[in-house]
């Protein structure tokens, strides 16, 4: 199974691809960036492009994407919001099987502990990955971190779809 992972954000969208049907699991990583001169409208409609090309490059099956935390600022969480927003539609258009993830759920699958530390959380996407280092930027790790986390959850057995 083709798992997009996806760490949503304004700035940066980190994006994980795993096949759980191969030895070799990571397909691709990286993020997607918008650039901050750009407006509001321009910024979303690169987020919804970058992300046509990898559903047209990748094919994933499924999408796991995380759940938004509490930010401290309200005007920070207004834009991730509207782009969070933008990623869902997107996936819903292009591949219609989404799953949200709360970092507490993605901490657990990961490292048996809820509230692990982020350190901690990359070094087991390394480790499960079979990665020679942590993936970078960060918010790669953490998307890869999300897949992950759905590839060990049954979809049977999954009550988190959108």
């Amino acid at each position: 199974m083709v798992i997009l992972g996806i760490d949503p954000g304004y700035a940066i969208i980190g994006y994980g691809i795993i096949d759980t049907s191969k030895k070799d699991m990571v397909v691709d990583y990286g993020a997607i960036t918008t650039p901050k001169e750009d407006s509001l409208p321009v910024r979303l409609e690169a987020i919804d492009a970058s992300l046509k090309y990898l559903f047209d490059k990748f094919k994933p099956e499924v999408v796991a994407i995380e759940e938004l935390f509490y930010f401290k600022n309200q005007k920070t969480i207004i834009q991730v919001a509207q782009a969070r927003g933008v990623i869902v539609l997107a996936c819903q258009k292009y591949c219609g099987n989404i799953y949200e993830y709360t970092p507490l759920q993605i901490k657990q699958a990961l490292t048996g502990q809820g509230r692990a530390e982020k350190a901690q959380v990359q070094y087991m996407v390394k480790a499960i990955l079979g990665l020679n280092s942590i993936p970078k930027p960060d918010d790669a790790a953490d998307a890869l971190a999300v897949a992950i986390c759905h590839s060990q959850t049954s979809p049977s057995l999954n009550q988190n779809k959108v």
